[in-house]
C-alpha cells in the first residue's frame, strides 16, 4: 500500500510503499521485493530522511525489545525501535538513563544513530554515537553484520551519522548512565542580547552538565538582537536527590485543523517578549523535573501543526568559534528582518565533534536552530542566504533537520563526503538503501 509520509516539519510530502515488521526476520523482505528501502522510526527528522518515494519505507516502531543490561557497566543491548522515553521509563526506577537525551523523548535508537543526535551535554559528553558500543546491519545484500570500532570499522564509521544509507539497523548496545534523581537543578541567566548570552556560556558553561539558550530571533530590536534565556544545570544529586521514578506530565494536543494564521510575525513578536520577561534576570538552584527541562515541547502533542497544513522549516547550523559571533550576528538579522520570522530557537555551544563519522553534524562551535513557517518562496531565498553564510564560515547544516539545501552546498559544508561515499558505493552498488533526501541531495553514488 503507497503511503502519504512526511517528516515532523510536515514538508515535503512524499508517497512510499510501507513495510511495518513485527520480528527481525521480516526486515529483509523490503530488501529483497522493492527496488530500495529505508528505515524508518518515529518520524521526529524534520525533512524528507525518514521516507522513500522511490521503494518501500520500514517502520520499525514495533521492534522495540529490550534484550539484555548489565548494571555494572550500564550497557543496554535492545533492538533499534527502542525509544529515549522507553529507556528513561523503564531505567529511571534503576539508577540508569541515556548518556545523550535530545530534544524530545520520541526517538527511537536506531534513528539517534544514523542520525548521530546530540543534547545539551554535548559541550561536555558529546554525541550519540560516541556511547555506543556496537550493533548489527542489515546491509544492502540481506547480511546481518557486526559493526564495532574493533569489527567492520568503516561500516561502522559511515553509519553513525549516515541518515540509515549504510543499511538497517536492527538492534545496539548503548553505555547508560547512573544517576541519583533524574532531576536537574537549573540556574537560569536572562541575557540582553548575544554578545552578553556568548560572555555567560563561555564564562561558565564548564561547571554545568547541561546547557541551552532559548534565543529570541525576531524582538529586542537593533540594541537587544539575540536576547536570550539561558537554562544551565546538573543532576540533582545529595540532598536534592528524591526516589527515582519516571516523571508524569499532562499534556495538551493540537488538533489537525490548526489554522496556519495563528503563527504571524505579531503573535511570535508578542509570544517572545512574554516569554524573555517570564524569566528572572538571575535565578540559582531551581529543581527542574526531566520532561519539563529536557522536552519541553513533548508537553504539546502534534505540536508541528501549529505551523498549518504548509508545514515549516527547522533550520539548525553550526558555525566554528572563530568568527562564529559575527555569523550567528547576521543569522539573526536575517531571521529578524524575514517575513513570517522564527518562532522557536535555540542557542547550544558543541564541544569536539565526532571524528569517527564522517557524516556527524556536530563540530566545536555555536548551533542555533529556528523553527521558520513555510510561508512563500522568499522562505527558501531567506534559508538559502544562512546556508551562504555557514558555507562561509566553515560551518554546516543538520541532514536531520534539512529539507531543502542542495547537493552543492552540503558538499562544501562536509569536507568528509567523498570518504562517506566511497564506503556507501562499495557496501551499496545498486543503491538498494534510499530516501527522498539521499536522491535530492545526491548521496546515491
Amino acid at each position: 500500500m503507497r503511503t502519504p509520509l512526511s517528516g515532523w516539519g510536515r514538508y515535503p510530502v512524499g508517497i512510499s510503499e510501507v513495510h511495518r515488521p513485527e520480528r527481525l526476520g521480516e526486515l529483509k523482505v523490503p530488501l529483497q521485493s522493492s527496488g530500495s528501502a529505508i528505515a524508518r522510526g518515529l518520524g521526529r527528522s524534520y525533512g524528507d530522511a525518514s521516507f522513500n518515494s522511490s521503494g518501500c519505507t520500514v517502520l520499525t516502531e514495533r521492534l522495540n525489545r529490550f534484550l539484555d543490561f548489565d548494571p555494572s557497566t550500564g550497557a543496554l543491548e535492545c533492538e533499534a525501535g527502542v525509544t529515549i522515553g522507553e529507556i528513561l521509563e523503564y531505567f529511571i526506577p534503576r539508577g540508569f538513563v541515556p548518556p545523550v537525551i535530545p530534544g524530545t523523548k520520541f526517538v527511537t535508537l536506531g534513528g539517534a544513530l544514523a542520525c548521530d543526535i546530540h543534547g545539551k551535554n554535548h559541550h561536555k559528553d558529546g554525541s550519540f554515537g560516541r556511547h555506543v558500543i556496537d550493533f548489527s546491519l542489515l546491509t544492502a545484500d540481506g547480511e546481518l553484520v557486526h559493526c564495532s570500532r574493533d569489527e567492520n570499522v568503516e561500516l561502522f564509521r559511515a553509519t553513525v551519522g549516515g541518515m540509515g544509507l549504510t543499511g538497517i539497523i536492527t538492534q545496539l548496545r548503548l553505555r547508560l548512565i547512573p544517576i541519583e534523581d533524574p532531576r536537574v537543578v537549573v540556574d537560569y541567566d536572562r541575557a540582553k542580547d548575544l554578545d552578553r548570552a556568548l560572555e555567560l556560556f563561555h564564562e561558565s558553561d564548564e561547571r554545568y552538565k547541561y546547557s541551552v539558550a532559548w534565543i529570541d530571533c525576531v524582538g529586542g530590536g537593533r540594541r537587544g538582537l539575540g536576547r536570550s534565556v539561558l537554562m544551565r544545570g546538573n543532576p540533582a544529586t545529595g540532598s536534592e536527590a528524591a526516589v527515582l521514578r519516571p516523571e508524569k506530565r499532562r499534556g495538551i494536543s493540537v488538533p489537525s485543523t490548526a489554522p496556519s494564521f495563528l503563527l504571524n510575525r505579531g503573535s511570535i513578536r508578542a509570544f517572545n517578549g512574554l516569554y524573555y520577561r517570564k524569566h528572572p534576570r538571575q535565578a540559582r538552584g531551581v529543581l527542574s523535573g526531566y520532561e519539563s527541562f529536557f522536552f519541553p515541547l513533548d508537553g504539546i502533542r502534534n505540536w508541528n501543526r501549529l505551523y498549518g497544513r504548509s508545514g515549516f522549516f527547522q533550520y539548525q547550523a553550526v558555525l566554528p568559534y572563530d568568527d562564529g559571533r559575527d555569523g550567528l550576528v547576521k543569522m539573526l538579522e536575517l531571521l529578524r528582518k524575514s517575513g513570517p520570522g522564527a518562532f522557536l530557537a535555540v542557542l547550544k555551544r558543541f564541544g569536539s565533534g565526532n571524528p569517527e563519522a564522517p557524516l556527524s553534524f556536530p563540530m566545536p562551535g555555536y548551533t542555533l536552530a529556528a523553527d521558520v513557517p513555510r510561508r512563500g518562496s522568499a522562505v527558501l531565498d531567506l534559508l538559502s542566504r544562512l546556508d551562504e553564510i555557514v558555507i562561509d564560515l566553515g560551518g554546516r547544516v543538520y541532514l536531520a533537520k534539512d529539507a531543502r539545501t542542495s547537493p552543492g552546498a552540503v558538499r562544501a559544508m562536509y569536507p568528509h563526503l567523498e570518504s562517506w561515499l566511497e564506503i556507501k558505493s562499495r557496501f551499496d552498488p545498486a543503491n538498494r538503501l534510499g530516501s527522498d533526501l539521499a536522491r535530492r541531495l545526491e548521496l546515491l553514488p
